[in-house]
């Protein structure tokens, strides 16, 4: 079957000299034919996201066009513009995925709205809800290698799609062929035709106001002084982070020199991902040799940030997206309520993974802390709540642990934008009393307690890799462990029991331990991972990750 499909691929004109060489290239290779050719690329709430090069369980512009053709026949269903809104970020190909999908969607007879320069993911959410689209496209892999691009597909809100939508658009994809069902006209066809147009000015200004607008001390960071090294990681974030940052008066940026411009090679960082060390050395390095007050790094899409942060001997901690997001919680509320602009019953929202430190804070600022499940469409969702109730200014902040954050109701996604602009306030704010964010850090632990809060991933490559992640999700249901270690299991929550949890159905799994620590095993949505996230709590810092060190190594049994 498989071999029928890679034959098919390797009589046709692809259009694409990289994908014919790599036919050819494979052509008595029985293990990488099937690999391309056995499966399909599914499409999903994330939309698609894959390794480049020919085949059906490859990205290119093939599976692209057929993709948007699912995108395409649900838009048609729908009334409103029959618009689609489109970005892209730095990674190999990008920019054609972006083309290809405004040509299916104009054949289609669907206008298109497509920014003329990369662009990150918030500014996609953006332009979908400010041309009143009924769906937008972002070509991204977000963190993932360089070999990896994908395709996410955005609803009329600006947020993920929903499972119902996506849902219909997989099965558009199923009945499409994938050389030869796609509508398509070329780029300067649609654009002839008035179907295909840039994003204009207007809109790139109005994002760049809804962001300032989040503001929590305005002006403040103009007298602060505060030094700042930045890498955009060779992704979208150059412009928009700096442009902001520049308005609202921090000016001494230095960006690391080999990760300024967009290279979707990723030549100095092969995993461009703010959440672990290696992406973050090269800036690192840097703002000791500058001595910068702060060092931030965004990844490929923008959405996520990570810092480094100056400590009293001169010396730079990294600070975790839990951490991030306690203290940018903490700022909020507390700049809000000194300068009189906190909402009446103010809304938090965290995913389910994330610390229960911060439940802590907001208990102490009276704020209403709500819990979703992963993937930040569901803060999206609680933010539509609030619109659908007229009473989106309630909303003051939204965040998960793995470094996505977002103030203020103007888009549906998580956007580095915007967390690096407040992070930077705040940490100029602090600079201007005389403290640091790393203070700030340790008075929150003597406040509420030292918790410590880390992730592990396991590892499933290969076909065979996402049944050998379900089939131990089965036996941890069929087999509940009853303790890790000397910890016994208090309560195991079960999100594929959405009657027990008031959720939506997940596959994540809780145990809550009977020291109050916390162990949580979840499969990744877009890549062939099981993550477990620990938080556990100590007297100090120490005894909480030797807590964390018990319990990873009694996990390790269950999932290998």
């Amino acid at each position: 079957m498989y071999q029928d499909e890679y034959k098919r691929w390797a009589a046709a004109d692809l259009l694409d000299f990289d994908l014919n060489k790599e036919l050819n290239d494979i052509k008595d290779d029985e293990e990488a034919i099937k690999d391309r050719f056995a499966i399909a690329l599914e499409f999903g709430t994330a939309g698609l996201r894959g390794v480049l090069g020919a085949g059906t369980n490859r990205m290119n512009i093939w599976v692209v066009r057929q993709a948007t053709q699912g995108v395409a026949d649900w838009v048609k269903t729908q009334a409103g513009t029959q618009t689609v809104a489109i970005s892209y970020d730095s990674r190999l190909k990008g920019w054609n995925f972006a083309r290809e999908a405004a040509g299916v969607l104009a054949a289609n007879g669907i206008n298109v709205r497509i920014y003329d320069e990369l662009m990150p993911v918030s500014a996609l959410s953006f332009a979908t809800r400010y041309y009143k689209c009924n769906a937008g496209i972002m070509v991204t892999a977000s963190h993932n290698p360089a070999k990896y691009n994908g395709y996410k597909a955005y609803g009329p809100d600006g947020c993920q799609m929903t499972d119902d939508a996506a849902a219909v658009v997989y099965a558009s994809i199923q009945k499409t062929d994938v050389l030869t069902g796609a509508k398509y006209i070329s780029f300067a066809e649609g654009v002839a035709k008035g179907l295909i147009q840039f994003v204009d000015e207007d809109c790139k200004r109005a994002f760049y106001e809804a962001i300032e607008g989040c503001q929590v001390r305005p002006g403040l960071a103009k007298t602060a002084g505060l030094k700042l090294v930045y890498s955009p990681l060779n992704g979208t974030g150059l412009v928009p982070v700096t442009r902001v940052l520049k308005d609202i008066g921090i000016t001494d940026i230095t960006i690391v020199p080999e990760q300024e411009y967009p290279n979707g090679y990723f030549t100095t960082c092969s995993y461009p991902n703010p959440e672990i060390f290696e992406a973050l050395e090269k800036g690192l390095t840097l703002a000791k040799e500058e001595q910068a007050d702060l060092m931030l790094a965004t990844d490929p899409d923008a959405d996520r940030v990570g810092i480094a942060m100056k400590c009293a001997d001169g010396s730079y901690e990294l600070v975790s997206g839990n951490e991030m997001g306690v203290l940018l919680l903490d700022y909020i509320c507390q700049g809000r309520i000194e300068k009189g602009t906190m909402p009446e019953n103010p809304v938090a929202v965290m995913s389910i993974v994330s610390t229960p430190l911060a439940d802590k804070v907001a208990e102490h600022y009276g704020v209403d802390l709500r819990h979703v499940l992963t993937g930040f469409k569901w803060i999206g969702d609680q933010i539509a709540g609030l619109e659908a109730k007229g009473e989106t200014e309630r909303f003051i902040f939204g965040f998960e642990e793995s470094y996505g954050y977002l103030a203020g109701p103007y888009v549906r996604d998580k956007d580095a934008v915007v967390s690096s602009m407040l992070i930077c306030e705040m940490a100029a704010y602090y600079r201007s009393i005389g403290s640091s964010i790393k203070q700030r850090l340790e008075e929150i632990y003597q406040q509420y307690g030292r918790y410590y809060n880390a992730v592990d991933s396991f590892s499933f490559p290969g076909l065979s890799g996402m049944d050998k992640m379900k089939g131990i999700m089965a036996e941890l249901r069929k087999n509940p462990p009853q303790s890790f270690g000397s910890r016994k299991v208090a309560e195991l929550i079960d999100f594929s029991k959405p009657e027990t949890t008031g959720l939506p159905k997940a596959n994540v799994l809780i145990y809550q331990l009977d020291d109050g620590s916390t162990v949580v095993v979840r499969p990744s949505g877009t890549e062939p991972k099981i993550k477990t996230y620990f938080t556990t709590l100590g007297k100090d810092l120490e005894e909480a990750k030797a807590v964390k060190d018990a319990l990873a190594e009694a996990v390790k049994p269950l999932l290998a």
